[in-house]
């Protein structure tokens, strides 16, 4: 198996990309991110939602020149999207997140960096030169420790905060368990804890990120089940950044984070990998969109594969998704080069889409060009 190679071209389809990823690396990786949790309904649900709805296009409108971006919280998505936070990406090939940033970058696509990655925040962000990157939070046990990381990816010159509200616990991951398989017990996660400075402290001398201790204390801090929306309050006191909640997918959440000064919201079941049986976040998004009424931006995120998708996405009122897997089935086969072609063709995608919808920019893209499915 190889993740070196060099001038492949990448397929386009989603489910040729999945075989080679599977053809590229080791079984327990692939599983990794390609699994859901339970027996993974959710994990279809969010791809068989799309389906459900039907774009009805408009015609004869001059859709020779075409604008497919977004401003959200003062940063502009060129293509209405950003890369999602996909945590220990060094399981996938060895320059991980690296990797990613640099073809993020090469297109200016905004990059959400996870707490969970196998290289620190600041290392991630000088291979991101001046593209957006928001820091994606796992508000741990350990508060002062969480505050620490916000601190930091301040410094490091992220531009928002994205709280990760749906891990109180790990959801069952059946088929990462039948498989005996854990990044975190191989140490692959821990870069932003061993160059975190509060974190050092809890040690005598300074830890390896395979050091049994280091696996122990952060499986020990990583999931906090007793943060409740007044940990908000704490967090708000320490960062002028912009807050965004991940993981809502109910409606009076929604309207719960208005009231608690969140500054917008990111409409996600964690790809499937937590609750299995919950909604899907594509069913999740309108009654959401109602309850917010444009007052604060909604990303989604969770079953995104294609431009189409985008479409619909934004008919029901998100402002901009996420894209999680298919970049991750890209770095698994091919590293940077990888990332960059499945960003290509689905930047096309996207545009073509747009072009085909009959709208010029996504301004345009709203409820009158969507039905649901009968």
């Amino acid at each position: 198996m190889t993740n070196s190679i060099s001038n492949l071209e990448l397929p386009h389809s989603v489910s040729l990309l999945e075989k080679m990823a599977a053809e590229s690396i080791e079984n327990g990786p692939f599983t990794y991110v390609h699994s859901g949790s339970g027996n993974e309904i959710t994990l279809k649900a969010n791809i068989d939602a799309f389906e459900s709805w039907q774009i009805v296009p408009k015609y004869l409108n001059d859709v020779s020149i075409r604008d497919t971006s977004s401003k959200i919280l003062d940063t502009t998505f060129p293509n209405s999207f950003a890369l999602a936070p996909v945590g220990v990406q060094s399981i996938f090939h060895p320059e991980g997140e690296l990797a990613s940033a640099r073809a993020a970058a090469h297109y200016g696509v905004p990059f959400i960096a996870s707490t969970f990655t196998s290289h620190s925040l600041e290392e991630i962000a000088t291979h991101l030169g001046d593209t957006p990157r928001w820091f994606q939070l796992y508000w741990s046990k350990d508060e002062e420790l969480a505050i620490s990381m916000v601190k930091r990816a301040e410094k490091a010159g992220y531009s928002a905060i994205v709280i990760t509200v749906d891990t109180s616990l790990i959801g069952n991951r059946e088929r990462d368990l039948n498989n005996g398989y854990s990044p975190l017990k191989l140490g692959k996660g821990s870069a932003n804890y061993i160059n975190d400075p509060v974190f050092l402290e809890r040690f005598k001398t300074r830890p390896s990120s395979d050091d049994k201790g280091v696996i122990e204390k952060i499986g020990d801090v990583l999931f906090n089940p007793s943060l409740t929306w007044e940990d908000l309050r704490t967090i708000k006191k320490h960062t002028s950044l912009p807050i965004l909640l991940k993981g809502i997918l109910h409606e009076e959440d929604a309207s719960k984070a208005m009231d608690y000064g969140v500054d917008g919201l990111i409409v996600s079941n964690h790809g499937g990998r937590q609750l299995d049986g919950c909604i899907s976040s594509l069913e999740a998004l309108p009654p959401i969109a109602d309850v917010i009424q444009g007052r604060m931006p909604i990303l989604l995120d969770s079953g995104i594969r294609r431009g189409s998708d985008v479409i619909k996405a934004r008919a029901l009122g998100a402002s901009a998704v996420l894209l999680g897997r298919p970049f991750v089935y890209g770095l698994a086969i091919a590293g940077e080069q990888g990332v960059r072609q499945v960003l290509k063709n689905f930047i096309n995608d996207i545009d073509t889409s747009l072009a085909l919808t009959g709208c010029t920019s996504m301004s345009q893209v709203n409820k009158s060009l969507i039905r649901r499915k009968k």
